[in-house]
């Protein structure tokens, strides 16, 4: 029997209610006097005061607070190409994250297109409903024409997690893993294996963190991407190639300090690991199954500093470290879109809670376990109530520098407070 099947098939049945979200109204609706504020006669004057000023949506809607979380089903997790409803599951998980962790409110919309320009019309021509848009599960190389166009003709912050939540968390725990082996980001091989949207945007955000361009080594699935390769090639992966005689991953793990996995299980062996430079550090994400299994990875290198996707192993690179607290931040400040330094001002403010010592409720959550900075724990545990406050108000902070707040906030300890207040009940 497949246990995790019936438990997960039972939480997502049980109490004879099917799925993870609902909607549930903010104003009274009890009386005839409500209804006709609710509605007809009396939902006509905002109506009026929003077409007079359209600023005036985040006064009388929900607008400022709903996130749209849409995919086409061509990329669901590690299953491919599984169509718009069987992603249904995934979308309703991330409105349940969004909420439980930001307070957000979110809206799944599973679109049966696969054409990147009728996604892209689609998803544009539903901007008024929206205080932003998360993109989720979308194919590469399809999903980068798809997000870069939207941010561009939007007004409202446009996300695609699956390239930018794995990068944001990596670079926040790759920062603090070589400040523990003591290595320079700029002296640093590293190695991506997986040239999809993660890997792509991985990338790039390391490289914007500090590692030289010429010491980031990636490979697909028909290996080494290098100068003058023309199988299987994007332009997004002719900014990685490299003048190189390195043509597989065997060859590309020798000497190497860091090693990115986003593409498939056991595709790393004991012999490439040993082969790696001293106190290596290694981001196996494949799901459910890693690139090394951990323990036989944590058995072949003692100097090892290893990251998974899992929540069983240690220093978990979990997305959900991420979005929330991003869109939150981004939210509260009106900001036009989501930028790359409020991306790495998300990272930093990671890798800096992970510094702190861990409150009694993350030990609580995590059966009694403490946490302490070092090899074990790079990154924050997301049962960390302090994430929000850490996170959420370094991306407000940095779209105000950055001059794409239309709302910018002035008392940041304000904020900061209002944060903690507004998830106090989760929390408790």
């Amino acid at each position: 029997m497949d246990v995790l099947k019936e438990k997960a098939l039972n939480y997502h049945s049980m109490d004879g209610v099917p799925g993870k979200i609902s909607v549930v109204p903010t104003k009274p609706c009890q009386t005839a006097d409500d209804l006709s504020l609710a509605y007809t006669p009396g939902v006509a004057k905002p109506v009026l005061e929003i077409e007079n000023n359209p600023e005036d949506a985040y006064k009388y809607t929900s607008k400022g607070n709903l996130v749209a979380v849409i995919s086409n089903g061509t990329a669901i997790l590690g299953l491919g190409d599984r169509g718009a409803l069987a992603s249904k599951p995934v979308m309703e998980g991330k409105g349940v994250l969004f909420k439980r962790f930001a307070d957000i409110d979110v809206f799944d919309i599973e679109l049966n297109e696969k054409d990147p320009e009728k996604v892209i019309q689609i998803v544009k021509a539903m901007e008024p409903t929206f205080g932003g848009v998360n993109l989720e599960d979308i194919k590469g190389p399809e999903c980068f024409e798809i997000e870069q166009r939207l941010i561009e003709m939007c007004n409202i912050p446009i996300f695609h997690d699956d390239q930018h939540g794995t990068a944001i968390i990596s670079t926040a725990g790759l920062m603090n893993a070589m400040e523990i082996v003591g290595k320079k980001l700029s002296d640093i091989k590293v190695v991506v294996n997986g040239a999809g949207a993660a890997g792509i945007s991985c990338s790039k955000m390391f490289v914007a963190a500090g590692v030289a361009p010429e010491n980031l080594i990636m490979l697909d699935s028909k290996g080494v991407i290098f100068k003058g390769r023309q199988a299987g090639m994007t332009k997004e992966k002719e900014e990685f190639a490299r003048e190189t005689g390195m043509r597989t991953l065997a060859e590309a793990m020798e000497g190497a300090d860091v090693f990115m996995g986003l593409s498939i299980a056991d595709c790393v062996t004991p012999e490439m690991l040993l082969s790696m430079a001293k106190d290596p550090v290694v981001f196996a994400m494949s799901n459910p199954n890693p690139e090394i299994a951990y323990d036989l990875a944590v058995a072949t290198r003692s100097d090892l500093i290893m990251a998974t996707g899992r929540s069983d192993f240690p220093n978990q690179i979990n997305n959900v470290l991420g979005f929330p607290f991003i869109f939150r931040g981004a939210l509260d400040v009106r900001a036009s879109r989501i930028s790359e330094g409020m991306k790495m001002a998300a990272a930093k403010a990671l890798a800096s809670l992970a510094k702190e010592p861990v409150p009694e409720v993350v030990r609580k959550a995590y059966g009694g376990k403490d946490f302490t900075f070092g090899r074990n724990y790079i990154v924050p545990k997301p049962f960390d109530p302090r994430v929000i406050e850490y996170e959420a108000v370094a991306v407000a902070k940095a779209a105000c520098e950055e001059g794409l707040a239309l709302h910018p906030i002035t008392d940041w300890e304000g904020y900061r407070q209002s944060l903690v207040d507004r998830m106090a009940h989760y929390w408790n």
